[in-house]
């Protein structure tokens, strides 16, 4: 196991656009105040609402500054990152300018004497057929080449159609009851129960589903805890609770940081 350190922040699902200001000003806060005072930061996937590739918006002023955030971050702690669902093309271009350290998915890691594995979380949602077989397709080196290769404009015609089709698809899920909408769109317990069979450890951490919460779970014999990291959202207030958390672990344990002030 690679990557020790003795305490850590993780955070997920900022889903950074220049149409959040106020979430991205709060994320540019939290790399000048609180992630400093911790050895490691964590990124768990999906920092920004979609990501086309290395070279899409280099040059936007708002680009910079995150680059520049992260930048001067990574010169003070240990700053590694996991793709998410949205950020997966995110290359290695952007991670050297940054000087983020990448994460497979998923991840051992050691934080404080204890071990855990990391994961964005949306390769546990197996009761989702449709997007397992998206995920499965987008995650190939050779199909990844190919839409790198297209016109910006090709791009971003291709990611708007996407996000189309997933806003639809979360209007059709609405019709059905709140308990098969979420069955769906979390984590299942066997997919969970067969990551920390595989890696022998019980103590999981994962964002993606936007339902943060401590969970004790069991399957047969088998027994973990698993964390869900919080999305990031300050500017809806007329749809959403105000949210922005970060999960702080050091020697005296694990919990939530509420960031949202």
């Amino acid at each position: 196991m690679s990557v020790q350190c003795r305490s850590a922040l993780l955070i997920s699902d900022l889903h950074l656009t220049p149409s959040m200001p106020l979430t991205a000003q709060r994320f540019f806060d939290f790399c000048l105040k609180e992630a400093g005072s911790v050895e490691a930061v964590f990124i768990m996937g999906d920092l920004f609402e979609y990501w086309l590739g290395d070279d899409a918006n280099a040059s936007s002023p708002f680009q910079q500054e995150v680059r520049n955030a992260l930048a001067n971050l990574s010169s003070k702690v240990k700053l590694f990152y996991l793709h998410g669902n949205r950020d997966f093309l995110l290359g290695p271009d952007y991670l050297k300018k940054t000087s983020m350290t990448a994460l497979a998915d998923p991840s051992e890691v050691r934080i404080a004497g204890l071990e855990y594995i990391l994961s964005h979380g949306d390769v546990l949602c197996t009761a989702d057929l449709g997007y397992q077989a998206f995920r499965k397709w987008t995650r190939k080196p050779w199909v990844q080449k190919l839409f790198l290769q297209l016109p910006l404009q090709w791009r971003r015609s291709i990611a708007n159609q996407l996000r189309r089709n997933s806003a639809q698809k979360y209007q059709r899920a609405s019709r059905y009851t709140p308990a098969s909408r979420l069955m769906q769109m979390d984590v299942t317990t066997h997919a969970c129960a067969a990551l920390v069979k595989k890696h022998s450890i019980n103590r999981l951490i994962h964002g993606h589903t936007h339902m943060p919460k401590h969970h004790q779970e069991q399957l047969g014999e088998l027994q973990w805890q698993r964390w869900v990291l919080s999305d990031w959202d300050l500017d809806h207030p007329e749809s959403v609770t105000p949210k922005a958390s970060a999960l702080l672990i050091d020697e005296h344990g694990v919990r939530y940081l509420d960031l949202v002030k």
